[in-house]
């Protein structure tokens, strides 16, 4: 090859990475992808037919009008396989993941080209004993994968099971552990499995897939409902097992609530590292909402800190939208964030917070905190291991529902509403006092334990 040829191929990848955009075309257009311009035809080559079926349905229009901006006239494009290309094809360390943000464009009539996605890292992740042993797994999992197959962290939105997806997979590329390393969502496996199956890729799919050093797969519950895709999903996870691969899947629920999967593979899920994330406490979410306003480079006084994180739940996307609405509404008023600036323009975001908390929520908060069966707190026990939590629900009962001794009485158990009054003295002395309290996994100090079954309330 000239020196020409090579400096029209480079041209004219460029022009295509332009159309495509830049992620795009790192996905899909890599060295085991040859583009080629011979006269008036550009000629697409790639190792397997899958990945040319891909080309030719989504890429197609992009590929010609990239040519039009190179050579004069009409160009047809051909697509061939070419085997000898699969000795080309690099480390495969992609991301699949549509969600990129698009660059604005620096002068006038310039095109806005996709940014790639901004992976997070496992250091950016703030660490509270909420999500502490998740944490650890993932240092451990990038540090050493394939160790401990498959990692399985579960949790309710926002509590950062992404953010420990992105941290793994940003610290195996980062230190060259293996060659073949994938992010997508349950939702992308999907896709790419149907397309494959309506197409002839199934083969380059599955040999794909199952062939990762690292897998990582988010949202997970994606998959219920979803028979082909599951029956699929086990082939890849047995592949993947057998081939002492690593294998990390995140979703908003635990193996043993996946049954719908059905028993061999809810059971391959358990058969690893489960790992469960709790909403945030109070502590997490002042150290992510600090993160976030540092990073954003956005001052808040102690009082605005100390309303937001009481007043919004522990999602750090909530407690960003916050903080640039707080920077926004101090530029329009040209006055400094306060208190009195902060309570007027979150409002309307501590309202769609606040949700109504009925007994039953209450009851099954405690019940998730404490490590007792449902029903305890009706129950006739008077044992302390479920007195101490049914006298601590009948307090949250007082301070978060409108409901009446008598009321709350009758729903915990047909009690008096003297027994409910004794209840709230009680706990009250516990906070006095700072006393300890037992729950599932130890002991700790009664104002965290509150803390934590109202963290458990807001996440519903």
């Amino acid at each position: 090859m000239t020196n020409d040829d090579r400096d029209i191929d480079s041209a004219l990848r460029e022009a295509v990475a332009g159309e495509v955009g830049r992620e795009r075309f790192d996905l899909w257009f890599g060295d085991s992808v040859q583009l080629r311009l011979i006269g008036g035809s550009l000629r697409v080559s790639a190792a397997d037919q899958f990945t040319i079926d891909r080309l030719r349905r989504l890429f197609r229009d992009e590929l010609q009008t990239a040519c039009r901006s190179l050579v004069a006239g009409p160009v047809r494009v051909e697509f061939a396989v070419d085997p000898a290309l699969r000795e080309r094809q690099q480390p495969e360390v992609v991301a699949a993941d549509s969600r990129c943000e698009t660059e604005v464009a620096a002068s006038d009539g310039a095109v806005p080209r996709p940014a790639p996605r901004r992976f997070a890292h496992l250091n950016d992740y703030v660490v509270g004993r909420n999500n502490r042993v998740a944490y650890t797994a993932a240092q451990m999992i990038a540090e050493r994968p394939g160790e401990v197959s498959p990692l399985f962290l579960y949790g309710p939105p926002g509590c950062g099971k992404t953010h420990l997806l992105e941290g793994i997979w940003s610290a195996v590329r980062g230190a060259g552990q293996a060659r073949r390393v994938l992010y997508l969502t349950a939702e992308q496996f999907t896709s790419m499995f149907l397309e494959a199956l309506r197409g002839s890729g199934l083969p380059s799919f599955r040999h794909k897939y199952r062939h990762m050093d690292l897998l990582l797969i988010d949202d997970v519950q994606f998959f219920l409902g979803k028979r082909a895709t599951l029956v699929e999903l086990q082939n890849t996870v047995d592949a993947l097992l057998r081939g002492h691969r690593q294998l990390v899947l995140a979703a908003d629920r635990a193996p043993a609530s996946l049954a719908k999967f059905g028993s061999v593979l809810t059971a391959r899920f358990s058969g690893g590292l489960v790992c469960g994330i709790e909403p945030a406490d109070r502590a997490t979410r002042l150290g992510i909402l600090d993160q976030l306003s540092g990073r954003l480079q956005v001052s808040l006084p102690e009082d605005v800190r100390t309303l937001i994180v009481d007043r919004l739940d522990g999602d750090a996307r909530n407690l960003a939208g916050a903080i640039h609405r707080l920077e926004a509404s101090s530029r329009a008023f040209q006055r400094p964030i306060d208190l009195e600036l902060a309570q007027s323009a979150l409002l309307d975001m501590f309202q769609a917070t606040a949700r109504v908390v009925q007994l039953p929520d209450i009851d099954r908060a405690v019940c998730d905190v404490f490590g007792l069966d449902p029903n305890s707190l009706q129950s006739s026990s008077k044992g302390r291991a479920v007195s101490q939590p049914r006298a601590l629900a009948m307090w949250l009962a007082r301070q978060y529902t409108r409901a009446a001794y008598v009321e709350i009485g009758a729903y915990f158990g047909r009690r008096s509403h003297s027994t409910v009054i004794s209840a709230q003295k009680q706990v009250q002395r516990w906070m006095d006092r700072r006393e300890a309290i037992r729950l599932a996994h130890g002991h700790c100090e009664i104002g965290e334990a509150i803390r934590r079954v109202e963290s458990q309330i807001r996440a519903g």
